[in-house]
């Protein structure tokens, strides 16, 4: 059997010193988790996750850059997850549309109140992302070749 990670994108979104989360189903439980998703065939990264942000969140996104690439082993599973975290901004907003089924709500907490509902967590990605962006961890875009093949 061929090991194939499973790639996802995910968005760090601040706004007025709040950032964007969902609020989801994720094996039969609520979690919490930065508006991301899986990448799709020909897609890319950068794509994916303005694609993922508007489908669980209805807000526009433009990502400014990367946090940083990171791996996370559900054992339940038994499977690897590698992500793409990218931040920027959320530029606007369509009230009204519909949101991705497992998407119970999204909600704008600041650091204080994620760190306080830490048991929700999908995964330590969640908070680790956070604290990265908040350290600095910023790459440009450009580290990323435009050719897609």
């Amino acid at each position: 059997m061929t090991w194939r990670p499973s790639v996802t994108v995910a968005a760090i979104a601040e706004r007025d010193g709040k950032f964007l989360f969902v609020e989801e189903v994720f094996d039969g439980k609520r979690v919490l988790n930065q508006p991301a998703g899986h990448l799709d065939p020909g897609e890319s990264l950068e794509h994916a996750c303005a694609r993922e942000v508007m489908e669980e969140t209805a807000h526009e996104f433009r990502a400014e850059g990367l946090v940083g690439v990171y791996r996370w082993f559900y054992e339940p599973k038994d499977l690897t997850y590698l992500r793409f975290c990218f931040f920027g901004k959320a530029i606007s907003w369509h009230e009204g549309r519909q949101l991705d089924k497992e998407i119970v709500r999204i909600h704008w907490l600041s650091l204080e109140e994620l760190k306080a509902r830490q048991s929700e967590h999908r995964s330590p990605l969640v908070q680790k992302c956070v604290d990265d962006y908040l350290a600095g961890r910023r790459y440009p875009l450009d580290i990323f070749s435009r050719e897609y093949a």
